[in-house]
């Protein structure tokens, strides 16, 4: 018997944005779904825009289980998980146990299936590249969402945020910041 599955159900469980108040909460299986989508565009756009080779079905795949560790851990908010060195490897340390964990779950015979998405990111460089890239777009995409409903809470998030965004530096992602992200500013009226 495998509780892989059992516990992902869970993601639905862990609320992000711990920490400020939203007008809708985010849950971490909501998220990991809006990450895979930007991850698979990204990469779209890295290979027809910028003419990469990259997979787009595996970079999705890749960002499904990007936060599935939280089932086990919860969603730690970045103040505090970012607070200083001490603090930041820490959270590493308990993330890799949580990954072990998770990973020994699953049947011994399906593990090498699913061993990239839990462990050694760098063999996979160039889809977790735009994994993290996708994640840090849907935190942005969350605090204007946040904003244009009038929560001011996101107003300095949504600044830093940004910024962050911009010093990607990955033209798939200056290109995504270009043509998609105007529209989360529009109204559902706007938007017809």
């Amino acid at each position: 018997m495998s509780h892989f599955f059992a516990y992902l159900s869970r993601m639905k469980f862990i609320r992000r944005w711990g920490l400020m108040y939203n007008t809708y909460p985010e849950n971490i299986q909501e998220h990991s779904l809006r990450v895979a989508l930007i991850a698979h565009t990204l990469a779209i756009i890295r290979n027809r825009v910028f003419g990469g080779g990259l997979n787009p079905e595996r970079t999705a795949t890749l960002a499904l289980y990007h936060d599935a560790t939280e089932v086990l851990t919860g969603d730690l908010p970045a103040p505090i998980k970012y607070f200083n060195p001490e603090i930041r490897q820490a959270s590493k340390n308990v993330e890799a146990a949580a990954a072990q964990r998770l990973f020994e779950m699953l049947p011994v015979g399906l593990r090498d299936a699913y061993e990239t998405f839990f462990f050694d990111a760098e063999a996979d460089h160039e889809h977790h590249e735009l994994v993290k890239a996708a994640d840090k777009l849907c935190a942005y995409m969350k605090c204007l969402e946040e904003v244009g409903a009038g929560n001011r809470e996101f107003s300095q998030a949504e600044k830093a945020l940004r910024e962050s965004v911009e010093a990607i530096g990955l033209p798939e992602v200056a290109y995504f910041l270009e043509i998609f992200i105007p529209s989360f500013k529009l109204t559902l009226d706007e938007l017809c």
